[in-house]
């Protein structure tokens, strides 16, 4: 800390400081004594060291400033204060409303986020124990704990599914041997899929885990295909073997088929771009690996298992015990009920062709209405989550001081912490919890909330809390204290809700950018979409503005660069150098000691040398004056910009959000102002239109296959046409639910495209091999639906039940797991119902569709029509 009183006693000023500094705290290599190239070597080489940085205060205070023709010297303790303080004054930080250090641990690219955060607490756990008396630790954000709950609910999700799935497949193929075959698929299927993530470098995060969910309903689907169809053909009384070879013969196409679809609708979204591609990339290598993989099995493992483990059905029931008396009576009630809704299901599924042209116009009123119903739901992007924790922005008055701030911050704090969903709050008071930059008149408080079971236990939600603290705080005058909720995506953006920047393109200048902004951010918390609108620009901050007057400062002989340097040492804390402490480098700062910065005019009596080697005040070449100003300006894409932030209004979307913001900003500033969204609002903007994108390719690509696979170009439209009601049934449920359509439900609909082009495969596939057995396309069209209903009801519930536990998920992440698990648990059940009705005409339509197109273009006959049973 420069004392600039004594420094100019001795004609010194800041510039001579720091070049003292500089000159004599500096990192040097001495050489070497010895060292080639040499005449005359010699038998050694030895290294020349010498001090080079200094280490301690009293080596620092012993730097030589200037010396006399006496030899009296001038040392930089005789005209500063040296201290080992902190880097930076900017901030302070409390925990509950104690002085606290804060320290923050960033994760580095490719590390294991769990791991890490179990080495950090080891490591700090040790070295607590070498605190002295008075000092502890408390860890009282740590964001791992919300993914390791949440991937830990997942993990109990995949259990869930595989318990459901094996009682799906348990009741219908009513054999603990024939469930254990699909059973079987799902270990091993699960096992190869997580070598294929190892290879593509993913690591066990929600994303992949929710492929995983979906994966357990796919896998098994295969297999029970395979073991349905050994059990019927074993019924008509061909061995377990022969069943089996009958069996690949029959179903080994459709297998194959269903594989190449399921890749073909989830390969193409895995080279999307940006923050979307990412989502759909981990889903799309995961479901993928494990359907291609699931295929394997069932055309390999599964019959031979089918060979070893079915045994032929007895009719005697002398064998039976006690125990499996009930099980066999609800098994043959079952069998009975089946049968009826079987038979009945033919029935209906032959008056459903014969009145084709009425299927078909009630299926075009469907399409309609699933356009009505996607123009209905509100659009999203990534669904806010509850992460246990919220951000309180507090701003105070332009200008006011960091110690102001401070006690502000711990009337915040007392209060949070009185409510009871918040556990800790964490203040900081500098530090602008909107923007992420230090003014002394802004303050963040973090505020980690209780675990999230115990609040929802008490019918507690984030939005609850949030309400409540905003109300509380809303009521306050003394200062703005803003409540916003997390990013739900962290390392976009510091706050969740949505944010713009208004930019001056036209240079109008700071007072019309604050008054532009203003003209969005206050009419905007009037909008119903949105709530707490807000903007931190403002160009009243204090400032006093040294106006030196150049001129005069040549007349003098000052040199206008002294000037400058010296505002900057004295004022500015300059940089100068290091120095080494613990074998870490540090930073050597200069700075007037704190009674010598505190008013105007203690600049004006800070001192300059000038060419006569007088020093002389700056006030003498300098006036200054009070004046307001923008304390900080960003830029944003060259233009001058200031934020305006907002949140989503509980019941809105976010897409509803932003486009009530487009609207007003677009009425509110005029030609010499614009806007752009930024964090995680551009990312939505960018999505844009990429799930229709990858919607599209999903069905070109099956449309391609199918083609190839039928040698058609009819025939896949029969598989294809089932797509539209999948949807129609999902976003049906999403509106049911109140849920938005965001990036989570978009590819569960991705999802859909291959479920459906799956059962309705099933049926087209054996109603083909009817057909060229001899069999009208009616009567092929009904055999094959009533042969197939039993694998399409199994693998369609294996898939409803697999996937319920996240319809009804709660706890860490339950959001997304609730957006993806009602998308395709409501899509299931159309793809389902729909497609068993569905399915049979467009199969019978295509057909003649595509005799017709013979007929006309190639000149062959119709085939001759027969009359559905």
């Amino acid at each position: 800390m420069d004392r600039p009183d004594r420094a100019a006693r001795f004609d010194l000023n800041a510039g001579d400081i720091v070049a003292a500094l500089r000159g004599q705290n500096l990192e040097v290599a001495s050489g070497t004594l010895g060292q080639q190239p040499m005449d005359n070597p010699g038998a050694f080489e030895i290294s020349v060291q010498t001090q080079g940085r200094l280490r301690t205060a009293d080596e620092f205070g012993d730097v030589v400033l200037k010396s006399s023709p006496t030899g009296a010297l001038v040392r930089l303790k005789d005209v500063a204060r040296l201290e080992l303080g902190a880097q930076d004054y900017a901030t302070n930080a409390s925990l509950d409303g104690k002085p606290a250090l804060a320290l923050l641990f960033n994760q580095e690219p490719g590390a294991n986020a769990l791991e890490t955060a179990e080495t950090i607490l080891e490591t700090v756990a040790a070295m607590s124990k070498r605190f002295p008396e008075g000092l502890s630790y408390d860890v009282v954000f740590n964001p791992t704990q919300y993914v390791a709950k949440s991937v830990e609910k997942v993990q109990e999700t995949i259990f869930e599914a595989v318990i459901l799935v094996a009682l799906v497949v348990f009741v219908f193929l009513q054999s603990v041997r024939a469930a254990i075959i699909p059973i079987v698929a799902i270990p091993i299927s699960l096992i190869g899929t997580f070598a294929m993530m190892q290879a593509f470098g993913f690591s066990l995060n929600n994303l992949s885990l929710f492929g995983l969910v979906l994966s357990i309903g796919i896998v098994v689907d295969d297999a029970i295909v395979v073991v349905e169809n050994v059990e019927r053909n074993m019924k008509e009384g061909m061995s377990a073997r022969d069943a089996a070879h009958r069996t690949m013969d029959e179903v080994g196409g459709a297998l194959i088929a269903i594989a190449l679809v399921l890749s073909a609708v989830f390969i193409p979204t895995a080279f999307l771009t940006g923050i979307s591609g990412e989502f759909y990339r981990q889903f799309a290598i995961t479901i993928a690996s494990a359907t291609i993989i699931s295929a394997g099995v069932s055309l390999t493992l599964s019959p031979a298992l089918s060979a070893i483990l079915l045994k032929p059905h007895s009719t005697k029931d002398h064998s039976v015990r006690w125990w499996q008396r009930p099980i066999n009576g609800f098994f043959s009630r079952f069998e009975r009920l089946f049968d009826r809704v079987s038979h009945g299901y033919s029935a209906l599924t032959g008056k459903l062709i014969r009145m084709s042209v009425l299927v078909l116009a009630v299926y075009v009123g469907l399409m309609a209405l699933t356009g009505v119903q996607f123009g209905r739901a509100p659009t999203g992007f990534i669904p806010a989550s509850d992460q246990s924790y919220l951000i309180t922005v507090v701003q105070m008055p332009a200008g006011t001081s960091l110690k102001r701030t401070e006690d502000m911050l711990q009337r915040v704090v007392t209060t949070a912490l009185d409510h009871p969903d918040v556990a800790h709050a964490a203040a900081f008071a500098g530090l602008d919890g909107a923007t992420f930059t230090t003014a002394s008149n802004s303050g963040t408080v973090f505020l980690p909330l209780k675990n999230i079971g115990d609040r929802m236990d008490r019918g507690r939600t984030l939005d609850m809390t949030l309400s409540d603290l905003r109300q509380t705080f809303g009521q306050w005058r003394e200062a703005r204290i803003l409540v916003i909720p997390p990013p739900p995506v962290r390392g976009i953006g510091n706050s969740g809700g949505f944010k713009m920047y208004v930019q001056d393109r036209s240079g109008a200048g700071y007072p019309a950018l604050e008054g532009a902004t203003w003209s969005v951010a206050g009419p905007a918390n009037q909008l119903a979409p949105t709530e707490s609108v807000f903007t931190v620009f403002n160009t009243a901050s204090p400032e006093i503005y040294a106006d030196i007057d150049r001129i005069k400062a040549e007349q003098l002989g000052i040199p206008v660069e002294d000037v400058l340097d010296t505002l900057a040492v004295y004022m500015g804390s300059s940089y100068v150098n290091d120095f080494t402490l613990f074998g870490r480098s540090y930073r050597v700062t200069a700075q007037a000691d704190a009674p010598f910065r505190k008013t105007p005019d203690d600049i004006a009596r800070l001192r300059v040398r000038n060419a006569d080697g007088n020093m002389t005040p700056i006030g003498s070449v300098a006036t200054f004056e009070d004046r307001i100003g923008p304390y900080r300006v960003a830029r944003y894409n060259l233009y001058p910009a200031a934020a305006v932030q907002g949140d989503v209004t509980a019941g809105y979307s976010t897409g509803e959000a932003l486009d009530a913001m487009e609207r007003l900003a677009s009425e509110k500033l005029g030609e010499d102002f614009s806007f752009e969204w930024t964090e995680l609002a551009l990312q939505q903007k960018l999505a844009g239109n990429t799930a229709a994108i990858a919607f599209s390719l999903a069905v070109v690509f099956v449309f391609i296959l199918l083609a190839a696979q039928y040698e058609s170009v009819t025939l896949p439209l029969a598989v294809i046409l089932i797509v539209p009601m999948s949807l129609l049934s999902a976003v049906s449920g999403v509106l049911m639910r109140g849920m938005d359509v965001n990036i989570l439900v978009q590819i569960g609909f991705i999802v859909l495209i291959g479920l459906a082009a799956k059962n309705a495969i099933l049926i087209v596939e054996f109603a083909k091999q009817a057909q060229d057995k001899g069999m009208s396309a009616e009567d092929a069209a009904v055999e094959a639906a009533h042969l197939r209903l039993r694998p399409i009801i199994m693998t369609s519930f294996a898939f409803i039940l697999g996937v319920l536990p996240l319809v009804i998920a709660s706890g860490a992440g339950f959001e997304m797991r609730q957006s993806l698990g009602t998308a395709v648990f409501f899509g299931m059940l159309g793809v389902t119902g729909f497609g068993l009705l569905f399915t049979p005409v467009f199969y019978v339509t295509t057909r003649k569709a595509a005799d017709w197109m013979a007929h006309r273009l190639l000149k062959r006959p119709i085939s001759a029509p027969a009359s559905a049973k």
